[in-house]
C-alpha cells in the first residue's frame, strides 16, 4: 500500500537487492503515473536502476499542460480574490460593519479544521503519517505555529475595518523582513548580503507606499503591520515544523487539519473576551432568527471560500513548479489591489504605483532565494524532485492566505 507517496511493501528482487531500502517518491496527486517510469527493473535477475544516477530528460510541455496550469492559476485567483472581497465588504467601517469579526474567524477555522480532517480521513492511506506525533512536539511545534497564523489572519482581517485593500495587502508585503528577522533569531537562518538587500527592496516600497497617505488610520496600519509581524514568526514555526518529515506534514491538507483546530479554539476564546456579545441583539445581523441564520450562512461560506482556495494552491502545485507558483504568487498581489481600485475605488497613486513595483520586486526575490534554498536542502538530502521541492515551499506560502486571502 501507499502512503504519503511511500511504498511500503517489500519488493521482490534478487539477491543483489536484499539490503536496498525501498524509495520513498513525493504524493503527487495528477503526476503519480509518472513513478512507473522510475521504478528500477529486473532482468535476468539482476536489478538494474534505469535512470537513478542520471536526469531524465526535459519533458515537453504541451498545450494541454499550460491549459490546464492557466485554468487553476485562474481559480486560485478568484478564491482569493472572492475571499478578499468578502472580508473588506463584511468588515469595513464604512460598509458591512459586522460586529463579530473573531466570531467568523472561529467560524472558518472550524469549517476548515473539519473538512481538512474528513478529506485527511476519508483518504488516510494518502494523508495520514506512519509516525504518531508525540504531544512534546504537538505542544512545541504545531501549537505556536498555529497560534501565529490565528493571530496573523485576525490582526488582517481587523485591520480592513479602518484600511483599504490596497493599503493592508501593501503593508503586508512587508511579511517577509519580519521573517528574516525571526529566521536570524531562531538560527534558521545566517546573515548575508542578499538578505539585508532584500529587507531593503521591500522597505524603501513599503516608505513609498505610507507616503503622503491622505487616508491614513494609525491603529488600521498598527493592525496590519503587527499581522506582518505574526505571519514572519509564523513562517518560521512552519518551517521548524516541517523538520520532521515523519509525521507528513509536507502536505498542506494535513498540515490544516493539525493547526485549524488550535486557531478555532484560540480565536474563539478571543472572540468570547473581545467581541460585543451584548450588543449582538441591536444590530441588523443578530436581531431575529432570520438574521441570525443568513449571518451563519455568511460566516460559512466564507470558510468554504477559504478551504478552497488553499486547496486549489495544493492542486496547482501538484500540476506545476514552485516558480510558476512565485510568480503567480506576486502577480496574485497586482490583482488584488487592481480589483480594489476597481471594486472600492480605492485611491492609487504614481507614488503609491512605484512602492507597490518595488515591494514585487522585493517580494519576488525574496521568493526566489527561498525556493532556491529550498532546491539545495532537497539536493543534499537527494531528494530533489521539483514536485517535492515545490510541496514543502507551496506550504511555506499557501498558509499566508489561509483566510484572509491577501
Amino acid at each position: 500500500m501507499e502512503l504519503n507517496g511511500c511504498n511500503l511493501e517489500n519488493r521482490n528482487r534478487g539477491s543483489h537487492d536484499d539490503s536496498e531500502e525501498d524509495k520513498c517518491v513525493p504524493f503527487d496527486i495528477e503526476n503519480s503515473r509518472r513513478r512507473n517510469s522510475d521504478v528500477d527493473s529486473d532482468v535476468n535477475g539482476i536489478a538494474i536502476d534505469s535512470l537513478s544516477s542520471k536526469k531524465s530528460p526535459p519533458t515537453p510541455v504541451s498545450a494541454a499542460d499550460i491549459l490546464k496550469t492557466l485554468f487553476f492559476i485562474l481559480v486560485w485567483y478568484t478564491f482569493s480574490t472572492f475571499l478578499t472581497l468578502y472580508n473588506k465588504t463584511l468588515l469595513g467601517d464604512d460598509m458591512g460593519r459586522f460586529p463579530a469579526p473573531l466570531l467568523m474567524n472561529t467560524v472558518h477555522f472550524t469549517m476548515q479544521a473539519v473538512l481538512s480532517t474528513a478529506v485527511t480521513w476519508y483518504w488516510s492511506d494518502r494523508f495520514r503519517p506512519n509516525v504518531a506525533m508525540s504531544w512534546k512536539d504537538y505542544f512545541i511545534r504545531v501549537v505556536p505555529t498555529a497560534l501565529g497564523t490565528a493571530f496573523d489572519v485576525n490582526l488582517s482581517n481587523v485591520s480592513l475595518v479602518f484600511i483599504s485593500v490596497t493599503f493592508a495587502t501593501m503593508c503586508k508585503s512587508a511579511a517577509p523582513i519580519f521573517l528574516i528577522l525571526f529566521a536570524f533569531a531562531f538560527r534558521l537562518e545566517s546573515p548575508s548580503a542578499k538578505l539585508f538587500g532584500i529587507i531593503m527592496v521591500i522597505s524603501v516600497g513599503i516608505l513609498l507606499t505610507v507616503a503622503k497617505e491622505t487616508e491614513f488610520e494609525f491603529w488600521g496600519f498598527v493592525f496590519v503591520m503587527l499581522a506582518a509581524v505574526m505571519s514572519g514568526f509564523r513562517w518560521c514555526m512552519t518551517q521548524i515544523l516541517l523538520q520532521k518529515e515523519a509525521y507528513g506534514l509536507k502536505n498542506p491538507l494535513t498540515l490544516m487539519s493539525y493547526v485549524t483546530p488550535v486557531m478555532a479554539i484560540s480565536t474563539g476564546l478571543l472572540s468570547l473576551v473581545l467581541d460585543p456579545w451584548h450588543e449582538f441583539n441591536k444590530t441588523s445581523y443578530f436581531n431575529n432568527s432570520w438574521h441570525v441564520a443568513r449571518s451563519c450562512l455568511l460566516m460559512f461560506f466564507g470558510g468554504t471560500l477559504a478551504f478552497f482556495m488553499v486547496l486549489t494552491e495544493f492542486v496547482l502545485i501538484s500540476v506545476t513548479s514552485a516558480v510558476t507558483v512565485t510568480i503567480a504568487g506576486v502577480v496574485k498581489e497586482a490583482v488584488t489591489i487592481l480589483v480594489a481600485v476597481i471594486y472600492f475605488h480605492d485611491k492609487f497613486t504614481w507614488l503609491k504605483g512605484a512602492g507597490l513595483l518595488i515591494i514585487m520586486v522585493g517580494v519576488g526575490l525574496f521568493n526566489w532565494y527561498k525556493y532556491q534554498k529550498l532546491q539545495k536542502g532537497q539536493t543534499s538530502e537527494n531528494d530533489s524532485s521539483p514536485t517535492n521541492v515545490a510541496t514543502k515551499y507551496v506550504i511555506l506560502d499557501e498558509m499566508d492566505d489561509l483566510d484572509d486571502g491577501t
